[in-house]
């Protein structure tokens, strides 16, 4: 069974950091695209972040870049996203998605995911 787990959110002040993390079962992440996206209640689900099985570029959403860091070690490990300076604005429960191969619908298109995992909430608060 193809499952995927978030983990690493939690509760933080406004400029602090979280490090989440996306791990895999069941099968590994060597032939997949990974992405993170989010979803703030009342909020459509918004694509965040993105290491691309196609040209191996990592691709990031406007209101991240410069603070927020995907990465991962090896097929055979987690893959993190590394979120720092948090804005009130990013509170959202965070999914971890895989695509095989792709991206083919474009890296922020949440529909071109064939795996989600569950979530893991990410509250900003003083």
């Amino acid at each position: 069974q193809v499952t995927l787990v978030e983990s690493g959110g939690g509760l933080v002040q406004p400029g602090g950091s979280l490090r989440l993390s996306c791990a895999a079962s069941g099968f590994t992440l060597d032939h997949y695209t990974i992405a993170w996206f989010r979803q703030a209640p009342g909020k459509e689900r918004e694509a965040v972040s993105c290491i691309s099985k196609r040209d191996g570029r990592i691709y990031y959403a406007d209101s991240v870049k410069g603070r927020f860091t995907m990465s991962r070690d090896n097929f055979k490990k987690p893959i993190y996203l590394q979120m720092n300076s948090l804005k009130r604005e990013d509170p959202a429960v965070y999914y971890c998605a895989a695509e095989v191969l792709g991206p083919t619908m474009g890296w922020d298109n949440s529909a071109g995911y064939d795996y989600w995992g569950r979530g893991t909430q990410v509250t900003v608060s003083s």
